[in-house]
């Protein structure tokens, strides 16, 4: 190849000539030097997903139709492969795809094959490894929610990939070993006579699911710090010969956790980044934003890590660029880049869809079952900032579960108050045929039911903790319903209770605002006691909430959505008459706020 510009380099790549690229130092200089040794540049793409959330199709279960939302976002595997497809035909060096995690929950599609007909019960393939075998991933991380349906189910979908599924940091507690792979080093051709270029790839899981799915993973698999994991594999690496080290994380990169200082932080990536030597690059997930890319500094070699997180769902696909050239016998990443891309660009891989095709329908036709009939709508849109009878309806289940539970054992005699949240600001309950999607829409999370005993001091600390979800109102300043809540806490960490009736004045300052709080006119007393019906997401310490990891008096293991959907088949009928009951509002010096 004859000396030619950088500028014109620079140029026919941005065109797509294909790589290697030979650059003479004499043409870099301006100079002729015919004595010079050209260097050759080679490029390594790496395409990222995270949080896909059991999403295949563009399908939304609970509207039954094609997604769609206000910026008009596409989901789905489908639409990620035909992107990855498309970029695969345009690469000028080969192509690496990888995915942070959480797969296998988060629609009813996932949930079907999980707990309708458990892939366990039957053989099936999972849909997730259906969709993801015709993507063919180089290597993907577990994240948190693989473990909601245990481990037997989990390992069986490992099973089912065509890929290797990473987690180093997730031990065995009964060997002291990885319980899964911890990395693989993949060998990669950059092109003819080029020598082999090797790519770690090490996989980190969140160590929130000791918490959250304690029940599935407890005295079987501890969840060690992942930033001390980093740094003891990445040197492993290293010396078993990776040029390149990336790591795919499911942790976002806040540096903060919601269970605060009890176990590893929950969203180190930048810190792993700033903390540990050697790694080139990071893939990360979890907090379902879109960071197209950022760049941290290491704070021992100075070295830039690149940091890149796809959004959620399979709505983006981040997009990495390497440019590799050989440096006395060693690669060296000389340019680094990265790009989040948008799936609604692209239509979906016809591959992926008649994979997944049988069981898509089959989650379809299930999910518009009749299950009841409604005397009314029911609403959660402003379930956030008033009472309304759709909240009242999870609570009143889960109390009659409860109660009905506790009869002949010691705890029957104390009152029953229900924990409930604003899951889903969309959620309906049409009046007249009320189907299973409808119930799935309201009670979005794969969560199983407990109970606790709670005084009357800690259910008030509880509530003050909770009403910390909405900004402090001066008295006589506007309230807008649509700006009420601290942006920066999720519905879903906001918590209503039944069975006490309280006042939330959001004049006051957090943590003192629960300025009632009462049964039939009384004052609660601090050492009355109680049992609190409540998600295990919540009681196993997800927010932080205060007082609520304790031992449960109540776990059967019941999935709060199956519930709720056997209730209303049993009843015939949903009519906020048997469950509706108005206990608690917003005030401002003790006066209610109106909307």
């Amino acid at each position: 190849m004859t000396p030619v510009s950088r500028r014109t380099v620079l140029a026919a790549t941005a065109a797509g000539v294909a790589a290697p690229l030979v650059i003479s130092e004499a043409a870099q200089a301006g100079a002729p030097k015919p004595s010079s040794k050209p260097d050759t540049t080679y490029r390594l793409t790496v395409l990222g997903t995270s949080d896909t959330h059991g999403n295949v199709y563009n399908w939304d279960y609970y509207q039954d139709a094609e997604y769609d939302d206000s910026a008009h976002n596409d989901v789905g595997v489908a639409k990620l492969a035909a992107l990855v497809t498309k970029l695969r035909a345009e690469a000028t060096g080969p192509v690496l795809v990888l995915d942070a995690g959480d797969t296998i929950q988060g629609t009813p599609l996932a949930t079907y094959y999980a707990k309708q007909e458990p892939i366990t019960s039957t053989g099936e393939k999972h849909p997730m490894a259906r969709a993801m075998n015709v993507l063919h991933y180089d290597a993907i991380t577990l994240g948190n929610h693989e473990f909601n349906y245990g481990l037997p189910l989990l390992n069986l979908w490992i099973r089912q990939l065509g890929f290797p599924a990473l987690a180093a940091n997730a031990v065995s507690v009964k060997t002291g070993k990885p319980a899964f792979t911890p990395y693989v080093i993949k060998k990669v051709s950059l092109g003819r006579h080029a020598p082999t270029l090797r790519v770690g790839i090490l996989g980190l899981t969140n160590p929130g699911s000791a918490i959250w799915d304690k029940a599935n993973v407890e005295g079987k698999i501890a969840f060690t710090d992942m930033i001390a994991s980093a740094a003891k594999w990445v040197p492993i690496m290293r010396a078993r010969g990776a040029d390149v080290v990336l790591i795919s994380a499911h942790g976002g990169d806040s540096g903060t956790s919601s269970y605060g200082d009890e176990l590893p932080n929950e969203n180190p990536t930048a810190l792993i980044a700033e903390q540990v030597p050697g790694i080139d690059a990071i893939l990360f997930g979890h907090a379902h934003r879109e960071v197209p890319e950022r760049f941290v500094t290491n704070l021992k070699t100075g070295e830039r890590v690149l940091l890149s997180e796809p959004s959620k769902w399979g709505q983006r696909l981040t997009k990495m660029d390497f440019t590799l050239t050989r440096v006395k016998g060693q690669w060296k990443i000389t340019g680094k880049a990265a790009a989040s891309l948008n799936t609604n660009t692209v239509e979906a891989d016809p591959k992926v869809l008649a994979a997944v095709r049988k069981q898509h329908e089959k989650t379809v036709t299930y999910v518009n079952q009749v299950v009841a009939a409604s005397t009314e709508e029911l609403s959660a849109a402003t379930s956030r900032y008033e009472d309304t009878p759709i909240l009242d309806y999870i609570n009143k289940v889960q109390t009659d579960t409860v109660t009905a539970a506790l009869v002949g054992t010691s705890f029957e005699n104390l009152p029953v108050l229900s924990i409930a949240a604003p899951f889903s600001r969309t959620a309906v309950f049409p009046q007249g045929d009320v189907k299973i999607k409808d119930v799935a829409g309201l009670y979005i999370y794969d969560n199983t039911l407990e109970a606790v005993v709670l005084t009357g001091a800690e259910v008030k600390a509880y509530l003050e903790y909770s009403a910390k979800y909405f900004r402090t109102h001066a008295a006589g300043a506007p309230v807008d319903p649509e700006t009420i809540a601290d942006a920066s806490i999720p519905d879903y960490n906001y918590d209503v209770f039944s069975g006490v009736d309280y006042d939330i004045d959001i004049s006051k300052p957090i943590g003192s605002r629960i300025t009632r709080l009462q049964i039939g006119g009384v004052d609660v007393a601090a050492g009355a006691e109680f049992v609190v019906a409540v998600n295990n997401y919540r009681r196993s310490g997800g927010g932080s909430f205060p007082g609520i990891v304790k031992t449960q008096v109540y776990n059967e293991q019941q999935e709060i959505r199956q519930l709720l959907i056997d209730w209303a088949q049993a009843k015939g009928a949903i009519d906020p008459a048997d469950f509706y009951a108005r206990n608690w509002q917003l005030v401002r010096e003790g006066v209610p706020v109106t909307f």
